[in-house]
């Protein structure tokens, strides 16, 4: 049976979206007071984590994993959608902080202003995206939710980024103020890799990647009793989240009602080591021969 974990991922998307505004304030008013560019393409990344949290509300809302008349298979692709929508944020994101720094460089810009103060304020925000990143992953490991574990990669990134700008405004108070813009670079490249890797975990499952190896699945599929072979295996979707399983299966039984026990064995087995899954059987007689455990290229 498939759980509907949407109520607790809203709970933990509306609990980091406060987190994020109240982050994002904290490093607009630095840096419009120091003048850091750094610090000010971090504000920009944290504009993108409360927009990830909105956009992860909208997608949860239509992610229900129960199946109607239009969406036979369910609605759990829209959380990947949501995932991949994160990646669009960090590009743009990416994007900003590299443009900006470039224009840093080429029409330099008025002298930064660090007071320890700033620096202390920003070790706050530093222990607010510890917090998120680390609340956000546990739950969305513990519950199977690939958004919420996109949107904790993303924050993740942002633990790193505000190190580099508090060692950036650090560079200027000991006077090397350049170092504020040169840092600005390997931030985006943080934040381009942090969108890469939301678009590698997610893709699969919106292009039908093979979920479980074919071979894994027939040796799962031979332990049961009654089942001379199967071939022709598909598997679609993600492990632990959803799995559509589908396979001709060669029982021993020339009667309708054993074959059916067969495949209901074989249902439940699979079912056990692979929850939550979905399987289409296509039952052949005991006489029926083929190879191909999967389609071939």
């Amino acid at each position: 049976m498939l759980k509907d974990i949407r109520s607790q991922v809203r709970q933990v998307l509306l609990i980091t979206l406060g987190l994020n505004v109240l982050a994002l304030l904290i490093k607009v008013v630095v840096g419009w007071k120091t003048g850091s560019l750094s610090l000010l393409a971090d504000a920009l990344h944290s504009v993108t984590d409360s927009a990830n949290n909105i956009l992860g509300l909208v997608a949860n809302q239509f992610a229900s994993p129960e199946p109607d008349r239009e969406h036979p298979y369910g609605h759990q692709k829209f959380d990947a959608i949501g995932a991949l929508g994160i990646a669009a944020f960090l590009g743009l994101a990416c994007f900003e902080i590299v443009s900006s720094s470039v224009e840093r460089l080429t029409s330099g810009g008025d002298p930064l202003t660090v007071e320890f103060q700033d620096l202390w304020i920003l070790l706050i925000v530093l222990g607010i995206n510890i917090f998120v990143a680390f609340y956000e992953r546990g739950v969305g490991q513990r519950i199977g939710s690939g958004i919420l574990v996109a949107d904790a990669k993303h924050t993740m990134s942002d633990i790193w980024v505000t190190i580099m700008v508090l060692g950036g405004l650090l560079g200027v108070m000991l006077g090397y103020p350049l170092l504020d813009v040169v840092l600005a670079f390997p931030v985006a490249i943080l934040v381009f890799y942090s969108g890469w890797e939301v678009i590698k975990d997610n893709l699969p499952w919106l292009v039908d990647e093979m979920a479980i190896a074919p071979e894994a699945i027939h040796n799962t599929v031979m332990e049961v009793p009654g089942v001379i072979n199967c071939h022709d295996i598909a598997s679609r979707g993600v492990v632990g989240r959803q799995v559509f399983i589908e396979m001709h299966l060669i029982v021993d039984a020339i009667d309708v009602a054993t074959s059916h026990e067969i495949t209901e064995a074989v249902e439940d087995h699979l079912e056990r080591k692979y929850h939550p899954v979905r399987v289409l059987i296509h039952v052949e007689p005991p006489d029926y021969q083929s190879d191909q455990i999967t389609f071939q290229p």
